[in-house]
């Protein structure tokens, strides 16, 4: 099943191409623009371009897997919109993701810190035991962060061990949040590893897609309120 992946939760809009089978997948494709202020008109040429150089067209697609966030409103609502509408035309299912999760989910084993840019001089961030979500998504600033994950720290025994994990102590980082803030954190930088990848958006979502799950309302993940606001009260116009 061919599906398509779709992220612009951060900086970087992102479309990318992989195939689901019974038993793996496999990235076909993947285009990716970094420019925080280009995703409305990078991702619509970034999809066009995976599918011709796949050589395949969008009814060729089986099922679209969005990155949710959390981002900033503006860029964020660009690939969940386009998810939303090219699943309704195609008449196939749509599934969220969180964008955090497909990084973590990438960095692979180990613990790690997962952190994007907020702007306001803030990161969304994460943490991640061998790939699986342990704390968070949440957003703060730099400094904060590891007051947050020491206030969250739990222990488990290890089985068949005479010791403990702290489940909230990462030995790395990743995403562009942590490049940003490395030295705030204090933990060694994945550089490679900054931005949602397509193929591991759609690896956390193909239990869904092998099951054929009924398609989700892609629901984005702010975390907190936009900038703008509306007026208390109407302002006089004469004085």
């Amino acid at each position: 099943m061919l599906v398509l992946a779709l992220d612009t939760a951060t900086p970087a809009s992102t479309a990318a191409l992989v195939e689901v089978t019974d038993d793996g997948l496999f990235g076909v494709v993947e285009q990716r623009t970094v420019d925080p202020r280009a995703h409305g008109e990078k991702l619509a040429p970034e999809i066009a371009a995976a599918l011709a150089e796949a050589g395949v067209r969008p009814r060729d697609l089986r099922a679209i897997v969005a990155g949710v966030g959390p981002g900033p409103f503006t860029g964020l609502r660009v690939g969940l919109a386009t998810a939303a509408s090219m699943g309704q035309a195609l008449g196939i299912p749509t599934y969220g993701v969180c964008s955090l999760d497909a990084l973590g989910r990438a960095a692979g084993p180990g613990r790690v810190l997962v952190a994007t840019d907020a702007r306001r001089r803030e990161v969304y961030f994460a943490t991640y035991v061998d790939g699986e979500r342990v704390f968070g998504p949440e957003v703060a600033r730099p400094a904060d962060v590891p007051a947050a994950l020491a206030a969250a720290a739990s222990t488990v025994v290890t089985s068949g061990a005479d010791h403990t994990t702290n489940h909230h102590a990462p030995d790395r980082a990743c995403g562009e949040g942590a490049l940003k803030y490395g030295d705030v954190f204090g933990l060694p930088v994945e550089e490679h590893l900054l931005y949602p990848p397509g193929a591991a958006l759609v690896a956390i979502a193909a239990p869904r897609i092998r099951d054929a799950a009924p398609s989700e309302v892609l629901t984005p993940l702010y975390l907190r309120r936009p900038d703008a606001v509306e007026p208390a009260g109407r302002k006089p116009v004469l004085t």
